[in-house]
């Protein structure tokens, strides 16, 4: 019945990419104040998962295709901000803003998880 589970799948994904965002957020705010210093980014979910092949080959364990199981990682870019006199692009307001949207998204990815075991509990009867 249930043979494939791709929203747990999706939803760790989601997770992963506002992980990994959040922890780009942070290393640009810990460089605030660093000369030259140009600040980083990493596309969101919604878009780097639009921007995927939908025809690709799906790596059933590790090594297979000569892939990885998880070939998805986010990729960092650097941000189009306006650099200040010393060279720095971080803009600690923008960097609070991004902070918040990345945090929504990874509360939406844990409700996606929680309802899709709720879903399962409900159909075995738990």
């Amino acid at each position: 019945m249930y043979q494939s589970l791709t929203i747990f799948q999706t939803a760790g994904a989601m997770a992963k990419n506002a992980g990994a965002r959040q922890a780009v957020i942070a290393r640009n705010v810990a460089n605030a104040d660093t000369p030259g210093y140009r600040a980083r980014t990493i596309q969101d979910f919604a878009s780097s998962y639009n921007a995927a092949p939908a025809s690709r080959a799906k790596a059933t364990r590790p090594g297979h295709m000569g892939q990885g199981a998880n070939n998805s990682a986010p990729v960092e870019t650097y941000s189009t901000a306006e650099p200040s006199p010393n060279g720095n692009s971080v803009s600690i307001e923008e960097e609070m803003l991004n902070a918040v949207r990345v945090s929504s998204e990874n509360t939406r990815a844990l409700a996606i998880y929680r309802h899709g075991l709720n879903v399962i509990r409900m159909a075995l009867g738990r």
